[in-house]
């Protein structure tokens, strides 16, 4: 019996790296201060002063004056984003956002910001919709497309 106890800790060591590992599996490759709150991008439309540039990577662009890219998973809708951004200047105030899923589980997001990174850009931002796009956004009120 004492022969299987090496056994045994191996498969429970096993296991609980192949737990961290799920877990882990969408880190975020954003920081807090890339993170613009609904009300402020709400304000900035509803005032329709400093509208950053605002892509939308998710299904849909519910958000006035964003542009619909598609599904950020996709490398279709990941080359169009980049088409997009090759004609601004790499300081220009950009706005991504899905709005599908909780961020941990957003397959979107992620290639969007890492394209960001990847053409250099310098003043980005997610917007910052933890939940998804109708309770983050639309049930508080803020602005949609007609």
């Amino acid at each position: 019996m004492k022969k299987r106890k090496p056994f045994t800790f191996f498969f429970v060591l096993l296991a609980f790296f192949s737990m961290e590992k799920t877990f882990a599996q969408n880190p975020e490759n954003w920081t807090s201060k890339q993170l613009i709150q609904p009300a402020e991008l709400a304000q900035k439309i509803t005032a329709n002063k400093e509208v950053p540039v605002i892509f939308s990577v998710g299904p849909g662009a519910p958000i006035p004056h964003s542009i619909d890219i598609g599904m950020g998973k996709d490398k279709e809708n990941m080359d169009k984003l980049k088409k997009e951004l090759s004609g601004l200047s790499k300081e220009t105030q950009v706005v991504v956002y899905c709005g599908c899923c909780p961020f941990e589980h957003c397959p979107n997001v992620r290639p969007a910001i890492d394209a960001l990174k990847e053409m250099k850009f310098t003043n980005y931002q997610l917007l910052n919709l933890p939940k998804n796009i109708k309770t983050d956004w639309i049930d508080k009120g803020y602005p949609t497309k007609g």
